[in-house]
């Protein structure tokens, strides 16, 4: 296990982060994830990276201050933290972030109070997200187990055996072994995403058409000049790397104003700690006009009134049934792996590198070309085994892109 968790930690930080010799890595880490921290910083010293800060975070901490403290207090951010945030941007450092969530962490919080205390968070550390969003440095996602999350997703074995089973998960879908060079077959990964969104960009399409036996039957118009990405992305600063570990998909920047139907969920969201389990959305002229949800209403609803890009995508992303996500059949309740075994959208704000000139452009500009604008970006799932995806050229030729899930070129 420790020398997987070795290979685990080198891979995040040459081919996610890909840092360069003398540049600061920053670590975003839960509390409980300090061992991988710890590697993911040695790893990074040893190819010459400059500075390497762990910023550590308690989720517990984090339940009990939406619980007891007042609105108010909650949307003030310290001159300390502006001030962390702007030397990252300042600095031209590299972040990677560990994802160790508790699904269900902030169940009892009030929905309400974390949506205004985050939109106000959000608002002051704008210039960061927008930063990270428009690639400018390299930044990177990657997940290491709790016991909390590990029990959600194996309720049936005890906390030792499902502590374990979600690593060894976590290995297979990030495509480390003992036998194999992890860097070697993400080489390998990467190309291939690279050729589907090549095919993609070369035939241009006006829309797609999604459609499966649940129900969804969903036209995702795409705004002009719009570019496929998948893998690996060049960073404002001219390095390339691999912003989430794993990754399966290939995605690019619908119209905000153009999407019609009706799509169905396929597997839970967990949102603010909160699960969201079969809901429903129903777009007209680009913007969420009907919404339903098994459970967690109150949840969607937040999201969906979060701001005014809320309600529209920001992202479309095609993920083939046959990857080792999928093929595993494992809930993870974490977006980084639910999300790269299905196709899945994301309401919220959209990614400037997903249109010609979008990394330059300003919000305005972008806003004037049809991206979608929000202080967030939640995926949500809803591929199928048997989603089928129809490209429709400006020229109204119909191009099969999925059948029964997966990709057919």
């Amino acid at each position: 296990m420790t020398d997987l968790l070795t290979k685990y930690a080198t891979l995040a930080v040459t081919m996610g982060l890909n840092v360069k010799k003398g540049q600061d890595v920053y670590i975003n880490s839960p509390v409980e994830a300090y061992d991988f921290a710890r590697k993911i910083a040695n790893a990074a010293y040893q190819i010459g990276a400059g500075h390497v800060h762990i910023n550590y975070q308690d989720s517990s901490l984090n339940k009990d201050m939406y619980i007891y403290e007042g609105v108010e207090s909650l949307s003030k951010v310290p001159t300390w933290k502006l001030e962390y945030f702007k030397e990252i941007v300042s600095s031209d450092a590299c972040v990677i972030s560990i994802t160790s969530p508790n699904p269900e962490g902030l169940k009892g919080a009030d929905p309400s109070k974390i949506a205004i205390a985050t939109r106000k968070t959000n608002e002051m550390l704008n210039f960061y997200s927008e930063h990270l969003m428009a690639s400018k440095t390299q930044w990177c996602v990657v997940a290491y187990p709790n016991a909390i999350w590990a029990k959600k997703v194996f309720p049936d074995k005890n906390q030792d055996e499902a502590t374990s089973a979600l690593l060894n998960a976590i290995y297979k879908a990030c495509r480390i072994s003992l036998d194999t060079d992890p860097v070697k077959e993400w080489n390998k990964h990467i190309e291939k995403l690279e050729n589907y969104a090549n095919k993609l960009n070369d035939y241009d399409f006006e829309y797609l058409h999604f459609k499966n036996s649940l129900g969804t039957d969903l036209k995702v118009h795409l705004v002009n000049n719009h570019i496929w990405a998948g893998g690996k992305e060049k960073g404002g600063n001219g390095v390339w790397f691999v912003p989430n570990i794993p990754t399966e998909e290939v995605f690019t920047m619908p119209s905000r104003t153009k999407v019609e139907g009706v799509v169905k969920s396929t597997k839970p969201l967990s949102y603010h700690g909160n699960l969201i389990e079969e809901f429903t959305l129903e777009f007209k002229n680009g913007e969420v006009v009907n919404f339903n949800a098994k459970t967690g209403y109150e949840s969607l609803k937040s999201l969906l009134e979060f701001d005014e890009g809320s309600r529209h995508i920001g992202e479309v992303a095609l993920i083939s049934n046959n990857t080792p996500i999928s093929q595993m059949n494992v809930l993870f309740y974490n977006t980084l792996f639910d999300e790269n075994a299905s196709c899945h959208l994301a309401l919220g704000d959209a990614y400037p590198m997903n249109i010609k000139g979008g990394v330059d452009a300003s919000s305005e500009e972008l806003k004037a070309l049809d991206a979608n604008s929000s202080a967030q970006h939640v995926d949500f799932m809803f591929g199928s085994p048997d989603m089928e995806v129809t490209g429709v050229k400006k020229d109204g030729t119909k191009i099969d892109i999925f059948k029964k899930g997966n990709f057919v070129f």
